[in-house]
């Protein structure tokens, strides 16, 4: 919830979230950005996948529907309502609370960032990792299985792909030819080695170390 009111991002959301996510934003004064448009965000692939997005692009994919999907994240805003797309597309989620037993679950439930480990662990571990959007926990675990062997990360194309769930949704692209330019755009799911990036003058612009650790794959 703190990540969408502050990052300004509301696609999908109905007008009361809306207000309670802006009124969360403006209730921190050190947030400097307070006027946030969320529609530019989105086209410009600035904000995390909805539920509803995530679900078409693993469809469009073809992610088998009987897959397993860990959800590593704290509780979905808007809960049950905005998960249910996902949820009817993969019936197999689960979360840790799901999987663990309350009892073993509440020595962590007081401790964030023992939470957020958990679900650092699972995503590592994971077959695949599919990160919906690239926050700091991403792009290290996208790193850290670069570096246990380069495990597959399937990297959404989020500016890319909301035109064209956008174009989909509009009724001007059938489901085939949808599913096809999301496999396109998306046919490389390599993870082998790739030289960094590096530009020491802009270093904002350069790739980030944690998600492609290059220098440290033949230490």
């Amino acid at each position: 919830m703190d990540m969408l009111a502050f990052s300004g991002c509301n696609h999908g959301c109905n007008d009361e979230e809306v207000e309670e996510l802006t009124r969360m934003r403006y209730a921190y004064p050190w947030w400097k950005e307070k006027v946030i448009d969320s529609k530019v965000k989105r086209k410009e692939g600035l904000c995390p996948l909805t539920p509803e997005e995530t679900a078409l692009a693993l469809k469009a994919l073809g992610i088998d529907h009987n897959i397993q999907i860990y959800i590593a994240s704290g509780e979905i805003y808007g809960g049950e309502r905005r998960m249910r797309s996902l949820a009817d597309a993969f019936p197999n989620l689960v979360r840790k609370e799901t999987l663990l037993e309350s009892s073993e679950l509440q020595v962590f439930q007081n401790h964030s960032s023992q939470m957020a480990a958990l679900d650092y662990l699972v995503a590592l571990e994971s077959d695949i990792f599919v990160p919906t959007y690239d926050g700091n926990m991403a792009k290290v675990v996208e790193g850290h299985r670069r570096f246990l062997g380069f495990k597959q990360t399937i990297l959404l194309d989020r500016k890319l792909l909301v035109q064209m769930i956008d174009q989909h949704n509009k009724g001007l692209s059938s489901w085939e030819d949808f599913s096809s330019a999301v496999k396109a755009a998306h046919a490389d799911w390599s993870q082998g080695p790739k030289r960094r990036i590096v530009i020491s003058d802009r270093p904002k612009e350069e790739d980030y170390f944690y998600s492609n650790p290059y220098e440290c794959y033949n230490s």
